[in-house]
């Protein structure tokens, strides 16, 4: 397999994306929606012989309107280059979306980046797909400049339904909701792939050791709204996949301090400090409590380690 590209506002087209066809968007989540412009891209990409990339944006546009983030980030740009990755594209551009870039008039988009900085042989977008100054650009915007400039543009028309069935429920929003209700199976469903998050394993206070629970513990996105609770979880690190269960919240036991994803790995005795690793949410055990005693919290942990090794047992 290809190594898998990243590019951040290149100039030119990034070396092994030369005449790449784009799926557009900014896909935060890359839900079961998102896919069927991604799928259209590869097919077009397959059929004409050219790599095929998810060309989006960063920060998300949401946030630099307000000028503050208010987004709940289904996936921070490491997490959407990784399910970019497992979907089979070939790399991911992103461009810097800031005030300036907002006021670019929709002819300069197509012109001066789809067409001169990165060479783009096809770009494939939703058909809700706006873009420039004004959002003045629109589907049938694209499809001419596409022809005045040489490269092919594919509109994908609304899309119900996929091999999983209606999509009529199927959005960013839907699946921030259900994440922010702790209901992480049916983001799932949402998503069609459990919902993850990506970061450095950090040293933290060593409590959980002490309590005969050591844990990895992650910072996750600031703009992470994940209901605070007991999850049944996996996690990945150097390519290899744990059964684990992680609190995630703010500890009311002991500091009430910020929130912090905390990760027990069981069976596990090496050291994960440092590393890169990816959790993926399974189930909600139940929500985060502020216990009377060490001992009550002790014994609580123990019933939920029992009850996410049941659920991914089933999983």
């Amino acid at each position: 397999m290809s190594e898998f590209i990243v590019a951040r506002d290149p100039l030119t087209p990034p070396a092994g994306l030369v005449g790449a066809v784009a799926a557009i968007g900014n896909f935060d989540g890359l839900h079961r929606g998102h896919r069927g412009v991604v799928a259209r891209a590869q097919s077009l990409a397959k059929k004409i012989g050219r790599p095929c990339v998810l060309l989006t944006f960063e920060p998300h546009p949401a946030d630099v309107f307000a000028g503050r983030p208010v987004i709940f980030r289904l996936t921070p740009p490491e997490a959407k280059a990784a399910q970019a990755q497992r979907l089979g594209l070939d790399g991911m551009i992103v461009l810097t979306f800031d005030r300036d870039f907002s006021k670019r008039p929709a002819r300069a988009f197509t012109e001066e980046i789809l067409s001169e900085r990165l060479g783009l042989s096809a770009v494939v977008a939703g058909y809700d797909f706006r873009f420039g100054a004004g959002r003045a650009g629109d589907a049938d915007f694209l499809g001419a400049e596409g022809e005045r400039l040489g490269f092919a543009v594919d509109i994908v028309e609304s899309i119900v339904q996929d091999e999983a069935g209606s999509l009529d429920a199927v959005s960013s929003t839907a699946t921030r909701a259900a994440l922010e209700a702790g209901d992480v199976k049916l983001a799932r469903d949402l998503l069609g792939h459990p919902y993850f998050v990506r970061a450095i394993v950090r040293h933290g206070e060593k409590r959980g050791r002490l309590l005969g629970f050591p844990t990895a513990n992650l910072a996750l996105d600031p703009s992470n709204r994940l209901a605070h609770g007991i999850y049944a979880v996996t996690l990945e690190a150097d390519g290899v996949v744990y059964d684990a269960v992680a609190s995630f919240g703010r500890r009311p036991t002991f500091d009430n301090g910020p929130p912090l994803l905390e990760v027990f790995v069981f069976d596990f005795s090496g050291d994960l400090y440092g590393k890169n690793v990816e959790v993926a949410f399974y189930d909600f055990i139940r929500g985060e409590a502020k216990f009377d005693s060490v001992e009550a919290l002790i014994d609580q942990m123990g019933q939920d380690c029992d009850a996410a090794k049941r659920i991914l047992t089933r999983r």
